[in-house]
């Protein structure tokens, strides 16, 4: 596919390519069928396949937008992308409902991913082993986790790692003493998000800026976007959207903070 291709020839139809961040896929996905249906000359194909990728192929120009929940790394920055923030995101640390296990602090949460900390019993928890769940490396999540957590620290080799936060969330789902990491939008009953130095994941947290695990996600696109593009850009920022869809995917509307005065 050809990104910003007129579809059907003669048809008057277009397309507009949307690649990149898993995380983002639920409001990429639905704001697209939700547009396609109500635009009869426009088609929104959207993808996940990490955010590294998107990146590079809106870059490349094959995707018309490339989705991002991490920000642009030194080497991008000369590529040329602009930047539309479209929502803000909390990554929690998640455990099995059966740990018994309700919080750490950040410093835990560190010693945990360096592989320092392999016992659940030296953080409070039962003795048993912790089983280590990563993500992949072109994982926008990762790198966020890895800038806002980790710092110097190095991830743990040993760790499973897994190319999605839907995985993610399974294996802990299965394995009692497992801990990974997924966006807020991504917890569900299956998994518990741990508080952070006291502080539990939530929007009131990230909106007052006490939960310090958070993060802005991004579409890029190469330049100014083109009118298609830019169409559905502005559909996605606005209230039919950001109200419901972003909400419903369990994010936060990029005009939250704006509207807590902040």
């Amino acid at each position: 596919m050809v990104a910003g291709c007129d579809g059907d020839a003669g048809s008057g139809r277009s397309e507009v390519i949307v690649s990149g961040s898993t995380t983002l896929l639920p409001i990429a996905e639905v704001a697209g069928e939700m547009y396609t249906e109500s635009r009869n000359g426009t088609s929104i194909l959207v993808s996940g396949m990490g955010s590294s990728a998107g990146i590079e192929s809106v870059s490349n120009g094959s995707s018309d937008i490339g989705t991002s929940s991490r920000e642009l790394k030194a080497g991008e920055n000369d590529l040329g992308l602009v930047d539309t923030p479209v929502a803000y995101d909390a990554i929690a640390v998640i455990v099995n409902p059966d740990n018994p296990v309700r919080g750490l602090t950040i410093e835990e949460v560190r010693g945990i991913f360096s592989g320092e900390i392999t016992n659940w019993r030296e953080v409070g928890g039962p003795d048993m082993q912790i089983g280590l769940v990563n993500r992949d490396e072109a994982s926008g999540t990762r790198e966020a986790f890895a800038k806002m957590v980790m710092g110097d620290m190095r991830f743990d080799n040993g760790a499973v790692v897994l190319p999605g936060t839907g995985q993610v969330r399974a294996v802990v789902s299965e394995v009692e003493y497992a801990v990974g990491y997924i966006s807020l939008g991504f917890v569900t009953d299956d998994v518990r998000a741990l508080s952070i130095d006291g502080v539990e994941p939530s929007e009131a947290a990230v909106v007052a800026g006490t939960y310090d695990i958070q993060r802005v996600l991004h579409f890029f696109t190469k330049g100014p976007p083109s009118k298609d593009a830019r169409g559905y850009i502005d559909f996605v920022l606005s209230p039919e959207v950001q109200d419901t869809i972003v909400r419903e995917a369990g994010f936060i509307p990029i005009t939250a903070k704006e509207a807590h005065g902040d």
